[in-house]
Parts: structure tokens; C-alpha cells; sequence
């Protein structure tokens, strides 16, 4: 769900990775609540804090890896143009699994169709990042400004539905996954200060320990790689399993 380059960052997939494991550790437990399986409280205390744990280290992920692969198409004599190029076809590649879902849940669902997800912001985000990849103090200043824009919208509402992407709700409004630009594109904005000074000019601008041995690293970095795959196919899969769950109990 992110943009990196061919030589990778073990810490970044190991971070990737950890974010996946949380998201479906989650996911899991949502779905034993909305099928009435085992009820849970999801919107406090620790599946609360599982869930935006998860979330925000997808998506500041999603800016610090923006700046590892501009700083190696650029290295590489990549053109701009050729970047953007680049960038503007995988953010519109997410953003089209996004609307794969936005169509599967208001087929599926009676209602809380998804109607701007994670998936849909992460592939905006990737387009409207592009001007900031250059910067470091202003991409800081416009990360808070959006942040703190989050705070005031927070019990705005409209009458009419097309500002939604941006964070203004329409009255009524329910879906099981919202992330509008506004506060979200702030932490992507966050991430990519943080890859500007972390991994300036694609090198490791602080000390780590080598972890080539270390199984869960590894593994969590093995997940961290394949993480739009793993987003794409985990809910189905739990949701198959719990309902075939129901289903058996009926039999018993």
C-alpha cells in the first residue's frame, strides 16, 4: 500500500508488517461484533487503540515511503515528469481498489458502504503528495495545518453528500471505514518530513541494529511487502470463515 524502492528499508516492511498484523487482529474482532458472534466494545479501550494504531502507521508509512522512492527515481536520472508519471499510476491503481470495495459493499452491505476508505485516501494521497516530496519545513506546516483543520470539521455537516472525500459529513451520514483527506492526508504529509530527515538522499540517516536473523523482523517484514495484497483478501477471508462458523451452528 505504499511506494519503495528496490532497496528496501528492512524496518520500514517490519513496520508495514506490524501495521497489517494489528489492522486484521482487528478486522477479526469487528467482524465477531457485526455478526453477533462474540460482542466487543470497538470503540474504546484497547480494540479502539488496535485499530488506530494500525491505520496511522499505514499511512504514515505511506509518506516516508513516498520519499525513499523519489529519492531513488531521482538518483536514478528519472525525469519529474517520468516520476509523477510513476506515481500518478499507482495512486490511481489503490485508488481503483478502493472503488472495488466502495461497489462490494453497496451490493453486499444494507448499509455503511465504504464510500472513502483507507484504500481511496492512500491513493489520492500518493497524487497530491508529489508537491511536497521536495520540502521539509513547509510539508511540516501544511501536515499540522491539516491535522488541526481535522479538529474543526470534526461536527461539520452538509446537506449534500459531494464534499465527503474532504471530511464533511452529510447529516445521517454511516459507513464502516471513513478517511477523509481532512485530518488523514496530515499524517501522510507527517510521514513524508519524517523520510525526508530519516532517509534523505536514500541512506539511513541514523544507526540500526542488523536484524537478518531475527525470524519475526523477518517475517513482519515478508507481511509489510505484500501488505495491499494481504488488506485485499483478509476481510473475505475472515468474513467466509465466521460466516461457514454460523452456518455450522445451525447444524449442531
Amino acid at each position: 500500500m505504499s511506494e519503495v524502492a528496490n532497496d528496501r528499508f528492512f524496518e520500514i516492511d517490519a513496520l508495514r508488517g506490524t501495521a497489517i498484523v494489528l489492522m486484521v487482529v482487528y478486522h477479526f474482532f469487528y467482524d465477531l461484533d457485526f455478526f453477533g458472534i462474540i460482542g466487543y466494545d470497538l470503540h474504546s479501550g484497547v480494540l479502539l487503540l488496535t485499530g488506530r494504531i494500525a491505520a496511522i502507521l499505514f499511512i504514515f508509512l505511506v509518506g516516508v515511503s513516498l520519499t525513499l522512492s523519489y529519492s531513488w527515481n531521482i538518483s536514478s536520472s528519472n525525469t519529474q515528469n517520468d516520476y509523477f508519471y510513476h506515481i500518478f499510476k499507482r495512486g490511481t491503481g489503490i485508488f481503483a481498489w478502493g472503488l472495488v470495495i466502495t461497489i462490494v459493499t453497496a451490493k453486499v452491505l444494507e448499509s455503511g458502504t465504504i464510500y472513502f476508505g483507507i484504500l481511496h485516501l492512500i491513493g489520492v494521497s500518493i497524487i497530491l503528495a508529489y508537491p511536497f516530496l521536495k520540502h521539509r519545513i513547509f510539508t511540516l506546516f501544511a501536515g499540522v495545518t491539516v491535522l488541526l483543520a481535522g479538529l474543526i470539521m470534526q461536527n461539520v455537516y452538509a446537506t449534500y453528500p459531494w464534499l465527503l472525500w474532504l471530511g464533511v459529513k452529510p447529516y445521517g451520514f454511516y459507513t464502516l471505514d471513513y478517511f477523509p483527506l481532512i485530518p488523514w492526508f496530515g499524517i501522510v504529509l507527517l510521514g513524508i518530513f519524517a523520510g525526508n530527515n530519516l532517509y534523505s538522499g536514500y541512506r539511513r540517516n541514523f544507526r540500526i541494529r542488523a536484524t537478518g536473523d531475527n525470524a519475526l523482523i523477518n517475517l513482519l517484514g515478508y507481511l509489510g511487502k505484500r501488505s495491499l495484497f494481504i488488506y485485499l483478501v483478509h476481510q473475505p477471508l475472515i468474513v467466509g470463515i465466521l460466516l461457514l462458523y454460523k452456518c455450522s451452528l445451525a447444524f449442531i
